[in-house]
């Protein structure tokens, strides 16, 4: 007589999480009357480590569904995301806090000629449609007079730049487009072609009175 192997432990923990058939003795669970075109249909179980997994899903639903619909006061999803943005804001504003330098707006006034010819490239690529190349304003208003809407300087005329004009008057704000040196230069040029005389200059418009004389 042939001894019968002896499986070995990782097969039988294998078989324990399948409980799969061994090759080779598929008829003890082949279902009689399930049979077409000589094919046999054959009655496995469900692995138990898929059911297992299957129970575990349905507990964690349960328990998910009790935190978020009936117990509000411990646990609100509103109340979660405020807390994300708060903390995201929070994060944003000691970013900003530990590197000023790429946030705030230097409003140093640059006069020289390299920082100008930038400016003017800036100028020329963005702000003529409104305001003409040589500044006499168009839909915007004329730059070399001496009155402002929002104020003449670097300071306001940056803030502009960077937050935009007034509200529905179309200037928007520039600083998605431009960096803060970019704007820098710009609002200098700006304020070079304060006193100059454009071909055709618009009215003056806005009652602030600035001039850089």
């Amino acid at each position: 007589m042939t001894e019968k192997k002896q499986k070995s432990a990782w097969k039988k923990f294998l078989q324990s999480l399948t409980k799969a058939h061994d090759l080779g003795k598929e008829e003890e669970i082949m279902i009689a009357d399930h049979e077409y075109d000589g094919i046999k249909e054959l009655d496995n179980v469900l692995p138990p480590w898929w059911k297992y997994g299957f129970y575990i899903t349905i507990l964690v639903g349960v328990f998910y569904y009790i935190q978020v619909f009936t117990n509000q006061e411990q646990y609100s999803q509103e109340q979660e995301y405020l807390a994300e943005v708060e903390k995201g804001k929070a994060e944003v504003e000691a970013y900003k806090a530990a590197n000023p330098e790429l946030f705030k707006l230097d409003v140093t006034l640059l006069t020289d000629s390299e920082n100008l010819a930038a400016g003017k490239k800036v100028f020329g690529t963005y702000c003529v449609a409104c305001h003409m190349a040589d500044g006499g304003g168009g839909i915007g208003p004329n730059l070399t007079d001496d009155k402002w809407i929002l104020g003449g300087g670097m300071e306001n005329v940056l803030n502009t730049l960077n937050n935009g004009g007034r509200p529905g008057k179309g200037m928007i704000s520039w600083k998605t487009t431009l960096n803060n040196t970019e704007m820098q230069q710009v609002a200098s040029y700006v304020i070079s072609l304060n006193g100059t005389t454009p071909a055709n200059p618009k009215a003056a418009e806005g009652d602030i009175t600035w001039s850089k004389q």
